[in-house]
């Protein structure tokens, strides 16, 4: 594989922001921050609203309803509303299985389908969440919204609006919640989880979330939230502030949609319009015009891509995205090539067929019969650097991952660190398969 790695050509543009980020590695573990997260399944093709979370990152779940100060080298916990998990009314999870189903950051998947999303949630309930999300009958999964409790960024892409916090702040806010009767009381338009969120950050700073606006009915919703903090930064630039997204977990699980308003749904849902026109015209214009004059934020824009153990990270450039890409095909392609003059089974056709497993480091992967033999293809950077798996397996998963990273989106998919490691990872993967393709050829002539 012939590619020089993009770092070395511009080194200078990642230094410098690295000087002007650099702030940030400290700044992570001392905030509050809306967590913005897109719609996807039902709610993004009825209403759109997605949900909104309280990421703290100097405030940890001790239980998944009661809070304490964090300990070094933890990340965090993400507290929400919900609606009819274990009878409560908010619940705290640890930030990394929130967002990907597992404890560690170096088990965190490169890339997931629906099986293996399933599988990493009901290993972690199992484990962590069997008071609040019990067997079903005979040990098997139940059904519910508790599946929001894990694995978010599976689903979808979420946004952070993180603004500074003190040590008395968090102090205050863990004494506060872990006092209060905590039972359901869930109520789309008066107790929502924007809802919650709102109070949180009022708790913090009295008035820095309204409860609604006009386009939005007076409802509170995740999107208002965000706008409004927001707001409040612009109005306090002495206090730090970072934007940061939070991108969806590659895989063949459909992408999430963009995040909306109540009116921006509306308007934006032909079938709700054209029931309005029918109705009355005027009231169709009218709204519109509202959407198009107030409510235009846009969560996505000039977002910097999160990392769970450092400052966040730029995206790639589009040039350089576009670049990858090219060469990102010329591998896809060489790849169909060697599968096809091989008695090796495709990518496309192991992942249909494979289930989720763990390998024997306890790593996430995906194991399918091909011909007499069991291949175990791990699924974490950690085993494809040390996997044993089919080159063309390995190959092809990289290939999918770095195809849907690299597609034009609203936001950034893959940070421009993460895209050259992707990057390496592929080309060892190639590498490694040239050598042991030249060791057998060594082999097969010493024996002739």
């Amino acid at each position: 594989m012939e590619f020089v790695v993009r770092a070395k050509l511009k080194w200078l543009r990642p230094a410098l922001l690295l000087l002007l980020l650099g702030g940030l590695a400290t700044q992570a573990h001392a905030n509050v921050a809306v967590l913005l997260e897109e719609p996807y399944s039902y709610d993004g093709a009825l209403a759109g609203t997605g949900h909104t979370a309280v990421y703290l990152t100097r405030v940890c779940a001790e239980t998944p309803v009661m809070l304490r100060r964090c300990k070094p080298g933890e990340h965090g916990a993400v507290v929400s509303r919900y609606t009819r998990i274990g009878g409560y009314d908010w619940i705290a999870i640890p930030l990394v299985p929130y967002l990907y189903a597992v404890e560690q950051p170096e088990d965190i998947p490169l890339y997931a389908d629906a099986k293996l999303v399933a599988f990493l949630r009901d290993q972690y309930r199992r484990t962590h969440l069997e008071d609040i999300a019990p067997d079903a009958p005979g040990r098997e999964t139940p059904k519910g919204d508790w599946l929001q409790l894990a694995g978010s960024a599976y689903d979808r892409a979420s946004y952070g609006f993180e603004i500074e916090t003190t040590p008395a702040q968090d102090d205050a806010l863990i004494a506060w919640l872990n006092s209060r009767p905590n039972h359901a009381s869930y109520k789309v338009v008066s107790r929502n989880c924007a809802d919650f969120v709102r109070d949180i950050l009022n708790f913090y700073y009295p008035k820095s979330v309204s409860h609604g606006s006009i386009p939005d009915f007076l409802i509170s919703t995740p999107k208002h939230a965000a706008r409004s903090l927001v707001k409040y930064s612009q109005h306090h630039p002495d206090l730090e502030f970072t934007h940061f997204v939070v991108p969806q977990v590659p895989g063949a699980v459909k992408r999430s949609k963009p995040v909306r308003g109540v009116l921006e749904s509306l308007v934006r849902a032909k079938k709700y319009v054209a029931a309005l026109i029918a109705f009355h015209p005027v009231v169709v214009g009218g709204v519109e015009a509202t959407y198009f004059l107030t409510d235009r934020f846009n969560p996505a824009k000039n977002t910097l891509v999160f990392n769970l153990t450092g400052p966040l990270e730029a995206p790639p450039t589009k040039k350089e995205r576009r670049a990858y890409q090219k060469d990102l095909e010329t591998v896809a392609a060489r790849n169909q090539e060697s599968e096809a003059s091989s008695d090796g089974i495709s990518w496309r056709k192991f992942e249909e067929k494979a289930q989720p497993t763990f390998d024997a480091d306890g790593q996430a992967a995906l194991e399918a019969s091909v011909g007499p033999d069991t291949e175990v293809v791990g699924v974490t950077r950690r085993d494809l650097l040390d996997g044993d798996a089919p080159a063309n397996l390995e190959r092809g998963l990289m290939v999918s991952r770095l195809r849907q990273a690299l597609a034009r989106s609203r936001a950034p998919r893959i940070s421009d660190i993460e895209l050259q490691k992707d990057w390496q990872l592929l080309e060892k993967i190639d590498r490694d398969d040239q050598e042991d393709q030249d060791a057998n050829a060594r082999l097969t002539e010493s024996s002739e």
